[in-house]
């Protein structure tokens, strides 16, 4: 199975940054580490909060979900800089999102040079543009296009 890169993995780190206690996320969602969000059932688990060994050991088990969704969903050959872009767009939005985006579409119809503007589509949460996403989705484009 293929796996995002380190830089994929420091692009998702450099974004979600790392919080030891609890805390709503843009969407005011429930979330702790590296923008793992709590599920029915974890609150207990992490109301002591977590060291970062677990905050990265959490990120590496959710980056699998982000990195199986891409692998289900794009048909088409990646190279690195394409596939760490996408994973960190699912890890951040969820596979749905990926699913059901003109940005997958485009992909597997390799219009990969109008690929970037389409991440810059999904810069809202809460029902606000939110500068950080604004330049979480330039990061991903600018991955999108590495060689």
């Amino acid at each position: 199975m293929r796996h995002i890169t380190k830089n994929g993995i420091d692009l998702i780190k450099s974004f979600e940054g790392f919080e030891s206690e609890i805390y709503l996320d843009a969407a005011g969602l429930p979330t702790i580490g590296y923008g793992h969000l709590i599920r029915k059932g974890e609150h207990k688990m992490f109301e002591n909060g977590i060291s970062e060994a677990a905050g990265e050991a959490l990120l590496i088990k959710d980056v699998l979900a982000a990195e199986n969704a891409v692998l289900r969903l794009i048909n088409v050959p990646l190279t690195d800089g394409q596939f760490d872009a996408l994973v960190s767009f699912t890890f951040n939005l969820g596979g749905g999102a990926l699913q059901r985006s003109t940005l997958r579409r485009k992909v597997n119809r390799e219009e990969h040079e109008n690929v970037p503007r389409e991440f810059l589509r999904w810069v809202w949460a809460g029902g606000r543009k939110l500068k950080g996403l604004v330049r979480r989705r330039e990061a991903e484009a600018i991955l999108y296009q590495a060689l």
